[in-house]
């Protein structure tokens, strides 16, 4: 029987894989900065300071680019409620600085989206503002979760965006959306990168309470959503759109992570562990 580790020896057993993986990030990570990619040329004042407020018809923007983009901006403005979940969790040497890391390459995306947004017009600012508001005080929590569940999921969620954020890239709606979109995937993805190193390393510490955890987390996965200015929801839109279908993402999202972990091919797992895997077969195939 595998000894049952909790949270606190989770995290100082996994503290030299994360100071390793955080070195690795930034090692890696391309310092892009936010403001070379707003066109400031288009901007112009509003009427508060003599200029001319928005109207329908300076918006230059597909529908489906503005509802992805919007999307993006108020999932990321909610960036204090992340960063407290996270942080409640990883407040400790190595951890808390990818904590930092983290909180503050997603406040680059926002500051780019939102930025791009209003000096380009392509939204409505007083309906983004209210809908930022809305989102912000409503607030993101999710139930308690265990370390391991803190990487399995965020793992899961990092990979998510970063599908969304390609698909959003592929639309070609002009080249800088496309070059934003691209860069915030790129993000993502490396962020999706570093929790999914976290959950290797803890398969191989703990297999059968890694194995529980992502099948868990698997099974409660869901990405954000927001209700948009017009009261529709931006999930079923951006599915209609192929830029985030729930339907694809055991083959998008969960099946590469799971190969990579070996989780159907592993040999090292208790009766624990070999019931959170059947489960997570049995969910598998009915999400097929």
């Amino acid at each position: 029987m595998q000894t049952l580790l909790t949270d606190r020896e989770l995290l100082e057993s996994l503290a030299d894989e994360a100071e390793l993986n955080l070195r690795r990030h930034v090692a890696v990570a391309d310092g892009w900065q936010p403001h070379d990619l707003v066109p400031w040329d288009d901007g112009r004042n509003f009427a508060f300071l003599g200029g001319t407020d928005w109207e329908p018809g300076q918006a230059r923007l597909s529908e489906v680019a503005v509802v992805a983009l919007t999307v993006s901006v108020l999932i990321a403005d909610n960036l204090p409620s992340y960063h407290r979940e996270l942080g409640k969790y990883l407040r400790t040497g190595p951890w808390w600085r990818w904590v930092g890391r983290w909180t503050a390459e997603e406040n680059r995306h926002e500051i780019l989206i939102r930025n791009y947004l209003m000096v380009t017009r392509s939204v409505d600012p007083v309906e983004l503002e209210r809908a930022r508001m809305s989102h912000m005080t409503l607030g993101f929590g999710r139930e308690p979760l265990h370390l391991l569940d803190v990487l399995a999921v965020n793992a899961f969620e990092e990979a998510a965006s970063a599908l969304r954020h390609r698909n959003t890239a592929a639309l070609n709606e002009n080249p800088l959306v496309t070059a934003i979109a691209e860069r915030i995937a790129a993000d993502d993805a490396l962020q999706s990168e570093f929790f999914a190193s976290m959950v290797a390393a803890a398969f191989e510490l703990a297999p059968d309470q890694t194995m529980r955890a992502v099948a868990d987390r698997v099974a409660g996965f869901s990405v954000p959503k927001v209700e948009l200015p017009d009261g529709r929801s931006s999930d079923t839109m951006l599915a209609e759109a192929g830029i985030y279908d729930p339907a694809v993402e055991d083959e998008q999202v969960f099946a590469p992570l799971l190969r990579r972990w070996n989780v159907f091919g592993r040999t090292d797992l208790g009766p624990e562990g070999e019931a959170a895997r059947t489960e997570l077969e049995r969910l598998r195939a009915f999400a097929s």
